[in-house]
């Protein structure tokens, strides 16, 4: 696996006269340097998490229901003919509605009914090289949204505790810095505060504003010529994971 490291790191000094002979348990004035440090951890991503939605609509629900069933089906016979283990490919949402509407015929006003079945099917892929046949096939199965798509590390612990580890590193070495200039050295560390960090986010429900979904459906034949991506079209690159620290370091 190709891993990448790139450190940033911010810091704010400060430094506070200590009276002669005064103790630290006797005043909470002790000189310090306080430095913040991040570092990002860059990692090719091993598994692909991606909500697809199948929505359905017909003045008549049981026929709305069935279109919708239809396909859904159809994408779980991909799932498994793809060899995808049941326990990551999950029925996420569900939602039958009618839609109401008016319309002109002849001048004359009518109220129809429709009725719009949608759902939502979450699938973990763990082989990341049958991405693009996995989307295409479930496009041309009858999937008409890609809610998102998240490329993700199954290794997320061992990344991130190497982060924090690099941003401790780099705060150390920064407070270091900022004492010798100071005509100081830097002793223990008094207090350290992580701030939170990630790599990926969790997807909204149906038409959440603020998060992009595609109705993408009808790409399928002009982009695969209907059969797939043929050659490949997405690359994967890579995932970033990220800490961020806040160090007290006690100065001399």
């Amino acid at each position: 696996m190709r891993i990448s490291i790139l450190l940033k790191t911010t810091f704010i000094a400060a430094l506070i006269a200590l009276p002669c002979g005064m103790t630290r348990a006797q005043s909470s004035n002790i000189p310090t340097v306080d430095v913040q440090a991040s570092a990002e951890v860059k990692v090719v991503p091993d598994e692909v998490f991606i909500v697809f939605g199948v929505e359905t609509s017909d003045p008549k629900l049981a026929v709305a229901k069935t279109d919708n069933d239809n396909r859904v089906k159809k994408l779980l016979a991909i799932a498994q003919e793809m060899s995808i283990d049941p326990k990551f490919v999950q029925t996420d949402f569900i939602t039958i509605e009618p839609w109401f509407r008016d319309e002109s015929e002849n001048d004359v006003r009518i109220h129809r009914t429709e009725y719009r079945v949608r759902k939502k099917i979450a699938v973990t892929l763990r082989d990341v090289p049958k991405f693009e046949d996995l989307l295409s096939r479930a496009l041309e199965a009858g999937v008409n949204y890609v809610h998102g798509v998240e490329f993700r590390t199954t290794e997320l612990r061992k990344h991130r505790d190497r982060a924090r580890q690099m941003a401790i590193q780099a705060a150390k070495e920064k407070a270091e810095l900022l004492a010798t200039q100071l005509g100081r050295r830097v002793d223990e560390a008094q207090r350290i505060t992580e701030y939170g960090g990630g790599w990926y986010s969790s997807y909204n429900w149906w038409g959440s504003q603020g998060y992009g979904y595609s109705n993408i459906g009808a790409q399928v034949s002009s982009q695969s010529g209907g059969s797939g991506y043929g050659e490949g079209t997405i690359a994967l690159g890579q995932i970033t994971v990220t800490a961020t620290v806040t160090v007290s370091f006690v100065m001399r």
